[in-house]
């Protein structure tokens, strides 16, 4: 990707922003947020260490629960929230979600560079396996490939497997990143806790970023098209 450096300080900046709006003054001490400088050659780079932004109240609860934000005026997801447990996994095959159309969403084909052929994919912020919601317009940005299956899918299965064979819960937190006003978020930001072992088996915070090699983005707008010097 062209402007590496920029692109990068541009991230860092709407990070270190919302961290601080949304963690407020208690999160005071973590206000910088560094990236891997080389973040176009990996679909995530780890945040903060790897140590997630949970409240210390909320690291030792073992409730159900799951929230979501509202659109905002611009029809963008926000944060979603939940304590990941066997209570909220499905218990049924996934159903329908097309009828959702997130923010910057283009229905667009790159059969010969992109794997599963089409560059957008209605993303889940909480994934399926772990919560069950399908067509949930506050649950789904969107995301190219790459961010669904490279980023973020790793990360979703190691929580489901962990909580499928323990029976514990796991603290999950997911914020799309918005550059301005933009409708195609740069990227996402993932947060796992295991509670009852304090993180020995699930811990992590990553964000991963909402590319696809080969492909230049208007994420402004959605559009898109191939890099000059792509190939197959």
């Amino acid at each position: 990707m062209k402007k590496k450096k920029l692109y990068m300080l541009l991230i860092v900046s709407v990070l270190c922003i919302a961290d601080y709006l949304y963690y407020g003054t208690s999160n005071a001490g973590n206000d910088t947020v560094q990236l891997d400088e080389d973040y176009t050659d990996n679909p995530y780079t780890v945040v903060n260490d790897n140590v997630p932004y949970f409240s210390e109240e909320d690291l030792t609860r073992t409730d159900a629960f799951e929230t979501y934000s509202e659109l905002d005026s611009l029809g963008r997801c926000g944060v979603a929230y939940a304590n990941i447990c066997q209570e909220l996994m499905p218990t049924e095959e996934r159903g329908e979600i097309g009828s959702v159309k997130p923010s910057g969403w283009h229905t667009v084909n790159y059969h010969e560079y992109v794997d599963g052929n089409y560059l957008y994919n209605r993303c889940h912020l909480i994934g399926y396996q772990l919560s069950g919601e399908n067509a949930n317009e506050k649950n789904l940005i969107t995301g190219t490939r790459y961010l669904n299956v490279e980023g973020m899918l790793p990360f979703e299965n190691e929580v489901a497997e962990y909580v499928e064979e323990t029976g514990n819960h796991v603290l999950y937190r997911v914020t799309p990143v918005f550059e301005g006003d933009n409708l195609v978020a740069s990227g996402v930001q993932m947060e796992a806790y295991s509670v009852e072992d304090q993180g020995a088996g699930v811990m992590f915070n990553v964000y991963c970023y909402n590319v696809q090699p080969g492909i230049t983005i208007d994420y402004a707008t959605g559009d898109s098209e191939l890099e000059s010097d792509s190939s197959k």
